[in-house]
């Protein structure tokens, strides 16, 4: 894809060309990589979302939950994928399972927008592109299968992490055990990983309570 495809697909044309290369250009490709760019949009992004919803109202605790979801790597993924920035990376000859990339390159594309037509520019680019219809706190699957444990007075889950990722893409492994079934997760980082498990444990106890409850035909 051409300079010219990419500028179209993102709504914005570049002064500085090469501020768009090297904002999707990943770190397996060459030493001159979007890394700085993603640290930098991350917080300009922060700062643009923390600015519209304060505009909007709310409680303290409520804001913070729904900017959280907003910038979360979930969230961030599909609008991504709809912009084909997935298409548009500058990737190394091996690396092509770095998940992490997609979201990330929309963080270091926001940096390059904001360094090549200020701050005006990505809040447009942000207010045009970003799904705010996301809304609500992430779902606790490990607090719940901690209590549906002690409810049948069993003691709360331990979690095995494990780091099976690479230096271009970080991959966190962990595992929970529950009525002698083992539950993996699989996730950039940890926290996400353990809910994953966490999530299928329970969904593994709630189709089995629903097998027993059944009524017999």
């Amino acid at each position: 894809m051409t300079v010219s495809e990419a500028e179209k697909a993102l709504g914005y044309t570049f002064k500085d060309k090469d501020l768009l290369k090297r904002a999707l250009t990943l770190s397996s490709a060459a030493d001159e990589n979007n890394q700085q760019l993603e640290f930098f949009g991350d917080a300009v992004l922060e700062f643009i979302v923390s600015e519209k919803l304060f505009s909007e109202g709310g409680s303290e605790g409520a804001l913070t939950d729904r900017r959280k979801a907003l910038v979360a790597d979930s969230a961030l993924a599909p609008v991504s994928l709809k912009l084909g920035l997935d298409k548009l990376l500058i990737r190394g000859k091996n690396d092509v399972n770095n998940k992490k990339a997609v979201p990330s390159a929309y963080e270091a594309v926001i940096a390059a927008i904001y360094l090549d037509g200020g701050m005006s520019a990505a809040k447009q680019f942000v207010l045009n592109t970003l799904d705010f219809s996301v809304t609500g706190k992430a779902e606790n699957y490990k607090g719940r299968l901690q209590e549906v444990l002690q409810g049948e007075g069993l003691p709360c889950p331990e979690y095995f992490r494990e780091d099976i990722g690479t230096p271009q893409y970080h991959e966190f492994l962990v595992k929970v055990t529950v009525f002698g079934r083992t539950f993996e997760g699989r996730a950039d980082n940890s926290k996400t990983a353990e809910q994953l498990a966490a999530k299928f444990a329970l969904e593994y106890i709630n189709k089995t309570k629903a097998i027993a409850h059944k009524p017999q035909e």
